[in-house]
């Protein structure tokens, strides 16, 4: 099923009306897009990546979980483009960015980390299909050249100029809601 923007925007106001704040960001799995809402209008628009296995909620399926979200933590604030994180921690380490549409056989976690934490329990809240402890994440990726297509783990990959930007427009909290195709409207 799939539904535009602004019922979208209308659905997460009216059921999460405590988290309803002026910024949301929109995954769409279809378009492989992202877009940054800010107060009711979308501000800008990415390429993404999300996983290659599908959609999906349960532990270890590798698959993109859909519905509400909020970033409950976020991970390198000050750290330079391309830097590598391990279990979100710095490795001090950087990687080289792949601009061919190939997969490296790495799946380096780079530069920005937000991390998911889902709304919706028994969708992606709970046992067997929590995104938080699937360690669900908006990250940039050293893969950009499959930026566009699905190529991920499960998490949401970003071009690594795109999530520094993103990240300075989504504090802790924000909203993110995963849907499995939008509309126009």
């Amino acid at each position: 099923m799939s539904s535009t923007t602004q019922e979208v925007l209308d659905q997460l106001v009216s059921s999460y009306p405590e988290r309803s704040n002026s910024r949301v960001v929109i995954v769409d799995i279809a378009t492989q897009q992202l877009h940054l809402v800010v107060n009711n209008s979308v501000r800008r628009s990415y390429d993404i990546s999300t996983s290659k296995y599908g959609i999906g909620s349960e532990s270890g399926s590798n698959k993109t979980p859909l519905g509400a979200h909020y970033v409950k933590r976020r991970y390198g604030r000050d750290a330079p483009p391309l830097t590598i994180f391990k279990g979100r921690k710095d490795t001090g380490k950087v990687a080289s960015v792949e601009y061919e549409a190939r997969a490296t056989g790495d799946d380096f976690v780079t530069t920005r980390v937000l991390w998911l934490k889902g709304l919706e329990a028994g969708k992606n809240r709970g046992k067997g299909v929590d995104s938080y402890k699937r360690y669900i994440y908006i990250h940039g990726t050293h893969e950009e050249g499959l930026i566009g297509q699905p190529a991920s783990h499960g998490c949401i990959r970003m071009r690594n100029e795109d999530v520094i930007e993103l990240f300075g427009q989504t504090p802790a909290g924000s909203m993110v809601y995963i849907a499995e195709e939008l509309t126009n409207g």
